[in-house]
């Protein structure tokens, strides 16, 4: 058990579990938060679960924790690990069951006031035009050759298929296509769940929501962004669905085997991992590629959705109801990056699993027009609360593998959250504060009910006092859409 003795405070924003810890941590643990926060880290197991994860076979540097950690399977959601090629591991519980679970971010030239008048029609639009719910079908039903055309090419497939512009692949992480994505690796069960959900949102904590762009901290950035203070924005959190879920669920079975053949001792069997040389970890990351290809197109598919919506209910009321991209993210990815550690230039397996890529300024791998600023990083908050635009700095790339924290992070479990939070209640509150709802059901908008997450303006506190992020504006919710 870990407590909050065993920490050794690096700064007012950086602790570290040494590796003196644990006689069989292979690296320190690494953890950004604030001392107030340190508290609510304590009251779950996400510290162990990060030790634990630092026994993992071929780890370099530190394992990182975001300050909006929280208990997961395996690694703790908010967990950042690189293992080193060849023979380092990757590890499905480090990435994630919703493979490529991300944000993106479209902004707008509409003012709050000329958009008021027009809020309720527009949330029931977005609600109308992007299905959502637990095993909802999505906007586009998929053959078997479009569904592996969707695996291999991701947003590519959307932008031959009318969905997206050469702007919105520009602008989202990897250009909307991660290479090296091979459909045979893909189970039948997963081909089955994936083909008709395309274009839909889901539930659980995933959303659309109208913001008002309500402060600028950054005008530089925000100006390269398209952010103007007094605007519109659109926020859209959703994943490669049920296609994700079951090939994360595939591999962690194969992989109990894996670790069997390979003799790798586990300290926790949901830490099952296969090295990134094996037939078994090379048939996972060609698997993930294809729900992370997915997830990108299931986004630029609901992007597609809701500028749909916002032109039926603007088109002729407003000026310019256009939605362009500010940027797209993953949260849940492993991927192949060449980082400097311990001053010694290596390629790495990243996991981010309830983290985000914060790349600084100068990256090869973001758009022209970013390369002066760093990466855009989404970190949405929850429902009722702000949320929060930031780039990626110089100071990522050297303490963080270039990464980031992802939202606001859960403080009560799902089932805790129902018990105490009533639905119905719940919504009625946050329309007196002006908040348009639509949900599917007031169970799963109690799982979601802002007080059952941390404080999302401290979680980013820490990772700007921690220097691994940079503020550029604050965003605060008009109307929420949920599963």
């Amino acid at each position: 058990m870990v407590t909050l003795q065993d920490l050794k405070r690096i700064s007012d924003y950086e602790w570290e579990i040494p590796q003196s810890f644990r006689p069989d941590m292979r690296v320190p643990v690494r953890l950004f938060a604030t001392r107030r926060m340190l508290e609510d880290v304590a009251n779950d197991k996400s510290l162990e679960q990060a030790v634990n994860a630092s026994t993992l076979p071929g780890l370099v540097g530190h394992v990182i924790v975001m300050p909006d950690m929280h208990q997961g399977y395996g690694f703790p959601i908010g967990g950042v690990a690189a293992t080193r090629l060849p023979d380092g591991v990757i590890s499905p519980g480090g990435i994630g069951y919703d493979i490529n679970c991300g944000v993106r971010l479209l902004g707008s030239q509409i003012s709050v006031d000329a958009a008021h008048p027009h809020l309720d029609d527009l949330a029931t639009a977005l609600n109308q035009f992007c299905p959502s719910g637990v095993g909802e079908k999505g906007v586009v039903r998929l053959t078997e050759a479009e569904l592996e055309a969707v695996c291999r090419q991701g947003s590519r497939w959307a932008l031959r298929q009318g969905f997206a512009s050469e702007a919105d692949l520009r602008r989202t992480e990897e250009s909307g296509c991660v290479e090296g994505a091979d459909p045979s690796k893909v189970s039948k069960r997963a081909r089955e769940r994936g083909r008709p959900q395309l274009g839909s949102l889901g539930a659980g904590n995933h959303f659309i929501e109208i913001d008002l762009v309500e402060r600028v901290f950054d005008s530089q950035a925000a100006s390269v962004m398209g952010l103007e203070q007094g605007t519109l924005a659109v926020q859209i959190h959703c994943g490669s669905r049920g296609f994700g879920h079951q090939i994360c669920t595939d591999y962690v079975e194969e992989f109990q085997e894996a670790v069997r053949r390979f003799g790798i001792h586990l300290v926790d069997r949901e830490l099952v991992c296969a090295p990134l040389s094996s037939l078994e970890g090379k048939n996972y990351l060609a698997a993930m590629r294809c729900a992370a290809n997915y997830a990108f197109a299931n986004r630029q598919i609901l992007a597609n959705s809701a500028r749909k919506a916002f032109e039926q209910v603007l088109a002729g009321k407003v000026k310019d109801w256009h939605l362009h991209q500010i940027y797209d993210i993953c949260h849940n990815m492993g991927k192949i990056e060449t980082h400097v550690i311990d001053g010694e230039r290596m390629q790495v397996c990243v996991h981010r699993k309830g983290a985000t890529r914060a790349f600084g300024p100068g990256a090869p791998e973001l758009p022209d027009e970013y390369k002066a600023i760093g990466q855009p990083v989404l970190v949405p908050g929850s429902m009722g609360t702000a949320s929060w635009v930031l780039v990626g700095t110089s100071g990522s790339m050297e303490q963080s593998f270039g990464s980031t924290c992802h939202g606001a992070g859960r403080l009560m479990s799902r089932h805790e959250a129902k018990r105490n939070v009533r639905g119905e209640k719940l919504r009625q509150d946050l329309e007196a504060e002006g908040i348009h709802i639509r949900a599917g059901s007031m169970a799963g908008l109690a799982e979601e009910a802002p007080q059952a997450y941390k404080d999302v303006d401290q979680v980013v506190e820490a990772v700007v006092g921690g220097g691994i992020a940079r503020k550029v504006a604050r965003l605060r919710p008009l109307a929420v859409i949920k599963g």
